[in-house]
């Protein structure tokens, strides 16, 4: 009896690893039909509610009331910019492994400036300039969209798009079916023949339009009564860059005489941000994303946001303005979704790459902390106080995301003291007002750092494409950027360049919020075990459990 009963048990169990195995092979595992990525360039965390009250329901809000928010969400490393944190986002790694340092870097292997999605194998597609030498060859490691093709064995389809190429092809990753980018020379959105031979014939009629003069056309003043601007400064200010001309210096802003001549201005606009989601409903619709028997993923992200901040700042009416269009222009995006794909049958995450400081002159008038570093002077004091040391002509090849470069080649070829000059240098560069903390990269082990500070620096560093020497700046101090004194910039470790929003909204997502702290490395971490998928290669962020159903 026993042994019947043994023969009846191992029957049944594998019965069910049948049954498992069988509903496994017929793609019974439960995804979206699409998981659209958003990235909002230099978008502060507390965007979300400076401007709450006045944003509507279907934009942000919508994401923060019926989605799932990380309220201290950060980014783990530095320096905090563009490629960095968009590579970072949809790969769930830091530069320290995915090797994106930076937007640009010096490769002390090849030698040689890079930028960061440079590659001279491939051509422009779209026009017949060097705009679209672009591809993803400098990433070291997989994103969320490689791991969905390799997982449907690629016939999930994956798309980038962004003004920006870095935010285009970063995100969709090394086996995207397409990345595409805004060529400012031409007007046009391009790629490059690492993805195609020749551009779609929709991309072709979208191009065709030419709509960046439909924006111009209708020139820039405040979505409503500029008195209403209440969370900004006043209009004009000293200390904001001029970028429509010296002579516009406050709304509204004309911009009809950029129109069939300059096409690079618009991404100073919120129109850019619009344009972006023209192109991104176009790809939707053309490219038929949600609608095969695999879940598709699309990549968008807004550049103008950084432009504009830049510009701007993150307390002028121009910011505050440009947030307020992007809600409206992402409640119309969601809305189309919602029709195009359906309620419920896809998922999306929004983050952003990084922060902005508040511009310098700003803070003083108000009383706080902060200053300017001009790293073009200290580059040319230091060689010239260290060819009297040393005599040695360019002894540092430059400044770049607040790091030392120095001319290896130059010291080899001389058998300089490399340890005596770095001492030399840390010494020299400690006593400039801007900066709290100056020491060799590779001896950051050994220096003494808050526990954070050298977590993320370390996070940030990667032998052969970072620099020798790192600067660490006092709170509110920033390179000087533009002209020198107007604008801001961003790129240290600090909260207002490092906490960012993170939203995840749709299928398989709670309603909710949670206030433990999170990273930038969790969001690909978090997509990936949604849709049963192996994290990507270099991930070293962990599953926000809260926010999956």
């Amino acid at each position: 009896m026993k042994q019947l009963y043994g023969l009846l048990i191992t029957a049944l169990l594998l019965q069910s690893g049948i049954a498992q195995t069988k509903s496994l092979t017929n793609n019974d595992i439960k995804r979206p039909k699409l998981v659209v990525g958003i990235v909002v360039d230099q978008m502060r965390w507390d965007f979300l509610y400076r401007y709450y009250s006045r944003y509507g329901n279907t934009g942000f809000k919508r994401l923060l009331n019926n989605g799932f928010s990380c309220e201290n969400t950060f980014v783990p490393y530095t320096p905090t910019v563009t490629a960095a944190g968009h590579t970072c986002i949809y790969t769930g790694s830091v530069p320290a492994i995915d090797g994106i340092v930076g937007n640009d870097w010096y490769d002390k292997l090849l030698q040689k400036k890079m930028y960061c999605t440079e590659d001279n194998t491939v051509t422009t597609i779209g026009n017949d300039g060097k705009n679209g030498k672009q591809s993803p060859h400098n990433l070291l490691v997989t994103t969320i969209g490689d791991e969905l093709r390799l997982a449907t064995n690629f016939r999930s389809k994956v798309i980038g798009i962004a003004l920006k190429d870095r935010g285009s092809i970063l995100p969709a990753g090394h086996s995207a079916n397409a990345a595409y980018w805004y060529d400012v020379s031409t007007g046009n959105w391009i790629t490059s023949s690492y993805y195609t031979s020749a551009l779609p014939q929709w991309v072709t009629d979208f191009n065709t339009k030419k709509i960046v003069d439909k924006y111009y056309e209708k020139g820039w003043n405040t979505l409503y009564p500029i008195s209403s601007y209440t969370q900004s400064t006043a209009d004009e200010k000293d200390y904001e860059n001029k970028p429509f001309g010296a002579e516009q210096t406050k709304f509204p802003y004309s911009l009809k005489q950029f129109e069939g001549k300059n096409y690079q201005t618009v991404a100073t606009t919120p129109y850019g941000n619009s344009m972006t989601l023209e192109m991104a409903k176009a790809a939707l619709s053309n490219e038929q994303l949600g609608k095969g028997s695999e879940t598709d993923m699309l990549c968008v992200s807004f550049s103008s946001t950084d432009y504009v901040g830049h510009s701007f700042g993150p307390n002028s009416v121009e910011t505050e303005d440009t947030y307020l269009r992007l809600d409206k222009d992402l409640g119309d995006f969601l809305t189309y979704l919602d029709t195009k794909v359906g309620i419920g049958q896809y998922t999306v995450f929004l983050s952003a790459d990084h922060g902005v400081a508040h511009i310098p002159g700003f803070m003083k008038e108000n009383k706080l902390p902060a200053g300017l570093f001009n790293t073009g002077d200290l580059v040319k004091e230091l060689n010239g106080k260290l060819q009297e040391s040393f005599g040695l002509e360019k002894i540092t090849a430059g400044i770049n995301d607040y790091q030392i470069y120095l001319n290896h080649s130059l010291l080899d070829s001389a058998k300089a003291d490399e340890k005596a000059i770095t001492k030399w240098i840390v010494k020299f560069v400690q006593q400039n007002d801007a900066v709290t903390q100056v020491f060799a990269l590779k001896d950051i082990a050994a220096t003494p750092l808050n526990a954070k500070m050298k977590e993320m620096l370390t996070n940030g560093y990667y032998p052969t494409r970072s620099g020798d020497i790192q600067i660490v700046l006092k709170s509110g101090y920033i390179e000087s950027y533009g002209s020198g004194k107007t604008g801001t910039t961003h790129g240290i470790w600090a909260p207002y360049d490092s906490h960012i929003p993170c939203l995840f909204y749709g299928w398989g997502i709670k309603q909710g919020h949670t206030n433990r702290e999170t990273y930038m490395t969790d969001i690909a971490a978090t997509i990936t075990a949604m849709l049963h998928v192996q994290m990507p290669s270099g991930c070293v962020g962990k599953v926000v459990e809260e926010a999956l159903k």
